[in-house]
């Protein structure tokens, strides 16, 4: 199918969840996207942070194709060698002590709410003090089925599904004094993103990570940090936690994790594990042979290839370029995030969209964030060339922008 007839089959088919951009891909290589006539686009998102080792990566090419041979799809009545060599590598990594294998990041998120609802049950049975109440942070994006939604701030998420899961409250975004103000034995989790993404790329305080570390240790509330768009190796790190010295209770993995092939993961310790047993929780396609075989892929390739050293030495480099920029152009506002989860917040939601709209026209894809911060996920392999050829390109785009305010008024009637 053409383009064109994509579009108009998709519009009479699909129900209306996305607002799509007006291309369609039809290859990947590298860090390029092709569209239907060969035309080349720079992909800075890789599609929201998922597709890491970029496009056609042989790695993930060799392991679908040798998995694809063997065994595609085995339920988890039985056993199969990918979980428990693909739990092996992520326990060694994030510090924490078991796995539970799922399919997306929202899934990820659910069985840490619902861990930490079991293990507030199994403490009470103990004859320890400790409630039903979760508390997230204001920006916060967890994902969007029921319970993950709950814990989600941005109110256009939450409304159309209310009543949402009970007891959840929010925390002021990096607010150590009103986390301790809302915390109480009646908390059984804290729940935060080291750094927020879909919230606009905000790293929390050392000060606010370490008050809810210390807050949940005194109780025996589990701490949970979600990684799904921070983690394994988007800051430089294993995981975003690692930058503060903190090992949470619970985290949750997902979208780099197959290279573009779906699994999400929960990670936890072996005391938080305790309140799960058999038949209490459970998926279909979770964990998988071939989605483990292709994530225990991506994993070794990052390894082999130094990915992390990479990671933390281009971030660096991308931050020192937008900083840089930022320095000329006063729309622009902060320069935030670590390694290659960085966003920079303009003044305001027009002069974000369009520099969000240039960038594509220029074949560059980028996306825009908490209304006001375009977002940079470039996949790991990503190099100072293209990174020099974002930040020119977004320097042009500053320079030439003419608020639609500051024009007369014939004009601004042009731009509808």
């Amino acid at each position: 199918m053409k383009f064109e007839e994509i579009r108009a089959a998709e519009a009479q088919l699909l129900v209306a969840t996305y607002e799509r951009n007006p291309i369609g891909f039809v290859r990947g290589e590298g860090v390029h996207l092709f569209d239907e006539n060969g035309t080349a686009y720079l992909d800075m998102l890789s599609g929201i942070g998922v597709s890491a080792l970029g496009y056609s990566h042989p790695a993930i090419q060799t392991a679908i194709d040798a998995q694809s041979r063997k065994l595609l799809h085995l339920s988890n009545l039985f056993f199969h060698e990918g979980q428990a060599e693909l739990a092996l590598r992520l326990t060694e990594m994030t510090g924490l002590d078991r796995v539970f294998f799922c399919n997306s990041g929202t899934e990820a998120w659910e069985t840490a709410l619902k861990l930490a609802r079991a293990y507030a049950t199994l403490r009470r049975s103990e004859g320890h003090r400790l409630g039903s109440k979760i508390l997230a942070l204001e920006h916060s994006f967890h994902g969007r089925t029921m319970g993950s939604v709950s814990t989600t701030h941005k109110l256009k998420y939450r409304e159309p599904f209310e009543p949402l899961l009970p007891d959840v409250e929010f925390v002021h975004f990096d607010d150590a004094a009103d986390l301790e103000a809302k915390f109480s034995e009646e908390v059984c989790a804290i729940c935060l993103e080291p750094v927020q993404g879909e919230g606009g790329i905000r790293p929390v305080s050392k000060e606010f990570f370490s008050a809810a570390r210390k807050l949940t240790n005194q109780t025996g509330a589990l701490l949970i940090a979600d990684e799904i768009q921070s983690g394994l190796g988007r800051t430089g790190k294993w995981c975003a936690y690692q930058h503060y010295g903190i090992l949470p209770d619970v985290t949750t993995l997902a979208k780099p994790l197959g290279g573009g092939i779906p699994i999400g993961a929960m990670l936890c310790t072996e005391e938080a594990a305790r309140a799960f047993t058999p038949g209490m929780h459970g998926t279909t396609f979770g964990g998988g042979p071939f989605a483990c075989a292709v994530a225990i892929a991506v994993i070794d390739a990052m390894r082999r290839d130094n990915l992390l050293e990479h990671i933390q030495e281009i971030g660096t480099h991308f931050m020192d370029q937008l900083e840089a920029l930022a320095s000329r152009h006063a729309a622009v506002i902060e320069v935030r995030g670590m390694g290659l989860m960085l966003g920079m917040e303009l003044a305001n939601a027009e002069v974000a969209k369009h520099a969000a709209t240039q960038m594509m026209e220029r074949r560059i894809l980028i996306n825009r964030t908490s209304e006001t911060v375009l977002r940079f996920l470039p996949p790991y392999i990503i190099e100072q060339k293209h990174i020099d050829q974002t930040v020119q390109a977004l320097d042009e785009i500053l320079t030439n922008f003419t608020p639609v305010a500051a024009l007369p008024a014939a004009v601004q009637g042009a731009h509808g």
